[in-house]
C-alpha cells in the first residue's frame, strides 16, 4: 500500500466518523422532539383512548326457579348461582336460592318497582342492566320460568339493546306445576288442548273461547266473578268443574273446588285469599284420585324441631318430604369441656395403648375426638389394635367416615342399655387389658358406665363435649308453644326435652310429641307429656318416619269417620293426658 493510499484510507476513515456522529447526534435530536412532542400530544391522545376504554359488560344469566317449591330449582340453575358475582332476587321468597351461591354474592333486591306491570317490568330491566355494568356475572332470578307469563323476556330485550350478552336458564311454569301439585292433569285422553289465558291488567274478550277444553287462569282472583260470568256467556256450562290453588308446590297450598258457579262462593266460605291458579274444566275431576302432595301425613304440619342449628338439617329435610312445614328452635348448644385436660389425657392413653375399648354414643363425641386427634397431628392409625363401639348408626357413619368399621352395634335397642346388653364381660385370659375409653356429653346417664363395670370394666368415663341450653326463643315462638299453634314437637334427646320446658314451657296438649327413644320418651313423661310417636330406631329419619306414619293413621280414621281432615293445631282437647 503507497503512502498516498494509506493518507486516503486515513481520510475516508475519518469522514465516515463524522458522518456516524452527525448522524447520531441528528437521531437524539429527532428523538428529542419525539420526546417533546410525546409530552404534549401523545398524553392528549391517550386520554382519549383511556376516556374511551370502559369496564367491560358483564353478563347476565335468567334463571326461571320454579312456582314456589325451592327443590324445583334445575341443576342448571343451581350451577349458574354458584359461580354468580351478583344476583338479582324479587323478595325473600328468593332468598332459599342464595343458598347455592359462594359466599361475598352481590345480593340486588329487586323488589322495589311499583306501579303498573309495565313500569315494574321498565324498573327491573334498569336494574339488571345497572348491574351487568358493574359485575361480570350476573345472575337474575325470576319465579317460574324467564319466558313464560314472566318479565324475563322484556329484561332480556333491555340487555340486548345495552349490548349486554345474556343466557336463559328454563324454570318450571307455574301453569303446569300448580295444577300438578293440586293432583289435576291438564290433558288426558279426550282432553288434549289447553289454553292459558294471564288476566293481569288485560281486557281480554273471552267470548273466543271453546267451552270443550281446558283453560288455566292466571291473575284472575280479582276478577273471578266477572271471569266466571264471561266464561258462562261464552257458552261454558255453568256446572263446569273449577279447583283454585293458592301457594302452589309450597307446604302452604291450598285447594278448593268447586264449579264456575259456586266457585266464588266456595272460595269466600272457605276463607281462601291470594293470587290462585284457576283450572276450568273435567280434569278437575280427577283431584280426588290423583291428589298427591295435599294428602301428605304431615302436610301444612307446623312442626317445632328443637335441635342445635348444625344438627336439624337432616331432619327437616325428612319432615319437608311428608309435607310438614318445620320450623327449627335452637334449645342447646355443643361446646368444648370446661377441663380440657381430661381429653387430652385419655387421648394421649390412647395412643400408648391404654384401652381395649372405645365406646362412642353420639355423633358429637365422634367429632370431639376427632377434632382432638386434628389437634394433635392423628389419623385413624392411632385406633390400631383397639376395639370400638358404636349406639346408632349415625354413630357408625361418623365413625365411617374415618375410614374404621365399629366392632360392636347394639342388635336391639339402640341406646347405652342396648350396648350393654351385647357387650361382652371382661375375661383376663382374652383381654390384656381392661379399660374403655368413653368420651361423651357432661350430662350423658350412668347407664353405659354402671353396665360396664358390672361385667368387670373400668372405665374412663371423659366428658368430650358440654351441652348448655340456648337463649330462650322469641316471644311469638313462646307463645305458639304454648297455645297449641304449633301441631307437633320432635324431641331428639332427653335434654332437648328438659331444655325446651326449661327456656318455652310446656307444648300445648293438643300438640304431637314424638321422640327419638326410650329415654327420650321416659323424660317426656317425666314432665307429662304423652307421647304419640317413637322411632323404631334412634336415627332423626326414623323419627319423622314414625311421626309420618302416626299422622297418616290420624288422617286415615278422620277420612273413614266422615270428618274433615284438620291439623292437630286445628282441634283442641281439654288437656293433654299423662302417660
Amino acid at each position: 500500500m503507497t503512502p498516498a493510499q494509506g493518507t486516503s484510507t486515513t481520510a475516508h476513515k475519518k469522514a465516515q466518523s463524522t458522518a456516524h456522529r452527525t448522524s447520531r447526534k441528528t437521531t437524539r435530536a429527532k428523538a428529542d422532539v419525539s420526546a417533546k412532542t410525546a409530552a404534549t400530544a401523545v398524553p392528549q391522545k391517550a386520554a382519549t383512548s383511556t376516556a374511551k376504554q370502559t369496564k367491560p359488560l358483564g353478563h347476565v344469566t335468567f334463571v326461571g326457579v320454579g312456582p314456589g317449591d325451592p327443590a324445583l330449582l334445575t341443576l342448571a340453575g343451581r350451577d349458574v348461582l354458584a359461580n354468580a358475582d351478583a344476583v338479582v332476587v324479587e323478595g325473600p321468597e328468593h332468598d332459599a336460592f342464595l343458598t347455592y351461591c359462594r359466599p361475598g354474592v352481590e345480593v340486588v333486591d329487586g323488589s322495589g318497582a311499583e306501579g303498573s306491570r309495565a313500569l315494574r317490568v321498565a324498573a327491573r330491566a334498569r336494574l339488571v342492566v345497572k348491574t351487568a355494568k358493574s359485575a361480570a356475572n350476573v345472575v337474575r332470578l325470576l319465579t317460574g320460568d324467564p319466558f313464560t307469563f314472566s318479565s324475563g323476556a322484556e329484561e332480556a330485550a333491555a340487555c340486548k339493546k345495552a349490548g349486554i350478552g345474556f343466557n336463559v336458564v328454563p324454570g318450571v311454569s307455574e301453569v303446569s306445576a300448580v295444577p300438578t301439585y293440586a293432583g289435576i292433569p291438564l290433558t288426558m285422553k279426550g282432553d288434549r288442548e289447553v289454553t292459558v289465558v294471564d288476566l293481569a291488567e288485560n281486557k281480554l274478550d273471552l267470548t273466543r273461547l271453546q267451552p270443550k277444553q281446558t283453560l288455566v287462569l292466571l291473575n284472575a282472583s280479582e276478577v273471578l266473578k266477572e271471569t266466571v260470568g264471561s266464561l258462562i256467556e261464552a257458552g261454558f256450562d255453568a256446572s263446569t268443574p273449577v279447583a283454585a290453588t293458592v301457594c302452589g308446590t309450597t307446604t302452604s297450598q291450598t285447594s278448593v273446588v268447586g264449579t264456575l258457579e259456586t266457585i266464588v262462593t266456595d272460595l269466600r266460605a272457605a276463607k281462601v285469599t291470594g293470587e290462585a291458579v284457576i283450572v276450568v274444566g273435567s280434569v278437575v275431576e280427577q283431584r280426588e284420585a290423583l291428589s298427591w302432595f295435599e294428602t301428605k301425613p304431615l302436610f301444612g304440619w307446623r312442626i317445632l324441631v328443637p335441635r342445635t342449628k348444625d344438627q336439624a338439617g337432616p331432619l327437616m329435610d325428612r319432615l319437608r318430604r311428608y309435607g310438614a312445614m318445620p320450623e327449627e328452635v335452637p334449645t342447646i348448644s355443643v361446646e368444648p369441656p370446661r377441663n380440657p385436660q381430661q381429653m387430652d389425657k385419655a387421648i394421649r392413653g390412647l395412643v400408648e395403648g391404654r384401652y381395649e375399648w372405645v365406646a362412642f354414643t353420639s355423633v358429637n363425641a365422634v367429632k370431639a375426638v376427632r377434632e382432638k386427634f386434628d389437634e394433635y397431628g392423628l389419623d385413624a392409625r392411632a385406633f390400631s389394635g383397639l376395639k370400638i363401639a358404636a349406639v346408632g348408626d349415625k354413630t357408625a357413619e361418623a365413625i365411617g367416615a374415618w375410614g374404621i368399621r365399629p366392632d360392636l352395634v347394639p342388635s336391639g335397642e339402640q341406646s347405652a342399655a342396648g350396648l350393654v346388653e351385647d357387650w361382652p364381660p371382661f375375661d383376663e385370659v382374652l383381654d390384656p387389658i381392661n379399660r374403655v375409653f368413653l368420651p361423651r356429653a357432661d350430662i350423658a346417664t350412668e347407664t353405659l358406665v354402671a353396665g360396664l363395670t358390672d361385667l368387670g370394666w373400668e372405665v374412663d368415663d371423659v366428658t368430650a363435649y358440654r351441652t348448655v341450653r340456648a337463649a330462650p326463643p322469641p316471644a311469638p315462638t313462646r307463645e305458639a308453644i304454648k297455645s297449641g299453634k304449633f301441631d307437633a314437637v320432635v324431641f331428639t334427646s332427653s335434654s332437648t326435652v328438659r331444655n325446651l320446658v326449661g327456656i318455652a314451657g310446656k307444648p300445648h296438649a293438643s300438640t304431637v310429641i314424638g321422640v327419638i327413644g326410650p329415654a327420650t320418651l321416659k323424660t317426656a313423661e317425666e314432665h307429662g307429656l304423652r307421647v304419640d310417636a317413637m322411632a323404631e330406631t334412634p336415627s332423626v329419619e326414623e323419627l319423622a318416619d314414625a311421626l309420618a306414619r302416626f299422622g297418616a293413621d290420624r288422617r286415615d280414621t278422620m277420612v273413614e269417620a266422615g270428618e274433615p281432615v284438620t291439623r292437630p293445631s286445628e282441634r283442641r282437647s281439654g288437656s293433654r293426658r299423662k302417660s
